[in-house]
């Protein structure tokens, strides 16, 4: 093949676009191929009127085509690594400007108006089925504090029915050997998320509810979790859980101190 120094622009157009485009090559291939070096290639590509890939459909082609590796694909992650990987994604959200945020809440607006009525009637309807499922069969961090809770040792009765002053409860996390009631409380506890008339109910159940089992002389421990689902902030959760039942087994606490909150 001709040095690439002494081609003309048309044969430099002519590689360029069968290469590139045909045989869909990267620069530093092309290079290699006449002697040069991969941003003349490049540069001569832009001069010459040839479209570019953007950098997510050079990396993806590279995968294709077996030039790269994919960094992940195949291998098996450490729950050490997976807990590093998710703190560092929750630190870059919480460390995100205000405007940021705003910023992916009006995108997030913009995708749900764009939907059609099918759809949003269609979305809602699983949401509720969702919401259904985890009353009766635990939420994820409930199934997750249950599960650690077992490992670490302790009885654990998930969500255990009670009869307190004739009136049936359930309990979500009960521990008999230590007389601890554990309630997880998602958004619709603190937040109108179904409507202000649905919040106030639930509160009202709530206040019940706490007054029944704080009653009984149990030690209620109420977690909020106003965010979203994750491992790394499940282990958090689950890091001041088992401080709060660590001292509750040093010394029972005293009536006035028996009702704990724990925020996520």
């Amino acid at each position: 093949m001709k040095s690439y120094e002494k081609m003309s622009d048309n044969e430099k157009q002519t590689l360029i676009q069968d290469c590139y485009i045909g045989k869909l090559m990267s620069f530093a291939e092309i290079a290699d191929l006449t002697d040069t070096y991969a941003n003349r290639i490049r540069r001569d590509a832009i001069k010459l009127k040839i479209q570019i890939r953007n950098k997510s459909e050079a990396q993806k082609l590279a995968l294709e085509c077996g030039r790269h590796k994919h960094p992940t694909k195949g291998e098996k992650r450490s729950e050490e690594v997976k807990q590093k990987i998710g703190a560092g994604i929750m630190q870059s959200w919480e460390n995100m400007s205000e405007e940021a945020l705003n910023g992916r809440k009006l995108k997030a607006k913009e995708n749900w108006d764009r939907l059609s009525e099918d759809e949003k009637a269609n979305f809602t309807h699983k949401a509720n089925l969702a919401v259904r499922k985890a009353s009766d069969e635990g939420t994820k961090l409930e199934k997750y504090l249950h599960n650690a809770l077992l490992k670490e040792g302790y009885r654990v009765e998930f969500h255990k029915e009670q009869f307190l002053l004739t009136t049936k409860l359930q309990i979500d996390l009960f521990l008999p050997t230590m007389n601890v009631a554990i309630e997880i409380d998602g958004p619709s506890h603190f937040s109108p998320i179904w409507g202000q008339d649905a919040l106030d109910k639930n509160i009202k159940y709530d206040n019940k509810k706490s007054g029944l089992i704080l009653g009984k002389g149990m030690v209620l421990i109420r977690i909020k979790q106003q965010k979203d689902f994750s491992k790394t902030r499940a282990s958090q959760i689950l890091d001041k859980l088992l401080i709060e039942i660590k001292q509750i087994e040093l010394k029972f606490p005293e009536p006035g101190d028996r009702n704990i909150e724990i925020g996520d």
